[in-house]
């Protein structure tokens, strides 16, 4: 059975966490206990009465729901400019960023809190007695301007409202002074496509990310979707920004070995009783073909794979199994 269930007082599992982009929820995610499930022997799992079963199969739906986080070729790269954060102490001026872009689906989302994870943990280690604030994540709203952003960096840290009058730089002052009280030393920003560029080629919210980024006291590091070709970093003035930082492509994943292991990771991960080992391993080349290399969709396919064995009772994941399963977007 599962062994880290969270659970009200009455018994029912909490089904609706804090998200991460509040600070007790970034605290839960960094917390959390990877989800672990251990089968029942056979016998004891076909004794099981009517009434015992449908617990038995909501926790192994709830195992499967958790969030599983594989060693893609992106978030190893990511994970390795951990480094840049330590530059940054020694510099005042030019600040080091990184940007990890790349189409859906392709892990950047992932790469990111586990960067901010593994580095939150290496600075609760390292400063076991200190109440910090080390790691701010937020996620960019639609058609956002960078002054809403910077208010999305401020309600994380509990500062919200920071005097919603005040001009741009004295509001990023403000927030600037939050972030060293709580001695922040990285800022994660998703979904930055979704950064609203009152000009066509992007120049005002770079100037304003350029003076952001000098004037708050951690590093920056910002994913979202194909940047290159948004000219947020790219054009104009974005180029002083561009030479400050560290582009992380994230991408589809070729075929092969690599892939192969990915695939054997995901089926070693499956509760399912009726299950053949090996089985999702053989259809590693269908697997590529159907989810065309995207680590977001292979991880999709299978997790959704196993809830739909559970519910028909099948108990194994079959590449018929898998053709009627839909992936996310608009295939």
């Amino acid at each position: 059975m599962a062994v880290n269930a969270e659970a009200h007082g009455d018994g029912l599992p909490n089904e609706r966490p804090d998200p991460i982009t509040t600070l007790r929820g970034w605290r839960r995610f960094v917390e959390a206990v990877p989800p672990h499930f251990e089968l029942l022997p056979e016998a004891e799992w076909a004794a099981l009465s009517e009434a015992a079963r449908p617990a038995y199969n909501k926790a192994r739906f709830d195992y499967h729901c958790g969030r599983v986080v594989l060693a893609t070729p992106t978030i190893q790269e990511i994970e390795e400019q951990v480094g840049l954060t330590q530059l940054n102490h020694h510099d005042s001026i030019a600040r080091r960023g990184l940007v990890v872009s790349g189409p859906p689906f392709t892990g950047k989302s992932t790469g990111l809190t586990q960067l901010g994870r593994a580095y939150e943990l290496w600075i609760r280690q390292r400063y076991p007695s200190q109440d910090r604030i080390s790691v701010v994540y937020v996620t960019t709203p639609p058609q956002c301007s960078l002054r809403n952003l910077v208010a999305e960096v401020a309600r994380f840290l509990g500062r919200s409202p920071i005097n919603p009058r005040a001009g741009f730089t004295n509001f990023v002052d403000g927030v600037g002074q939050a972030l060293t009280e709580a001695r922040c030393d990285l800022v994660l920003v998703d979904e930055i496509h979704n950064l609203d560029l009152p000009t066509a080629a992007g120049e005002y919210p770079s100037d304003q990310l350029k003076y952001l980024t000098e004037r708050l006291p951690a590093m920056f590091v910002y994913a979202g979707i194909n940047l290159e070709q948004s000219g947020l970093f790219t054009r104009g003035h974005a180029t002083q920004t561009a030479r400050q930082i560290t582009l992380v492509k994230a991408g589809a994943i070729p075929y092969g070995p690599e892939w192969e292991g990915l695939v054997a990771n995901l089926e070693a991960g499956l509760r399912l009783h009726r299950h053949e080992d090996g089985t999702l391993i053989r259809l590693d080349r269908y697997l590529h073909e159907r989810t065309h290399g995207m680590i977001g969709n292979l991880s999709h396919l299978i997790q959704a794979g196993a809830l739909a064995a559970i519910d028909d009772g099948s108990e194994a994941v079959t590449r018929q199994l898998l053709e009627v399963i839909r992936l996310p977007g608009l295939h």
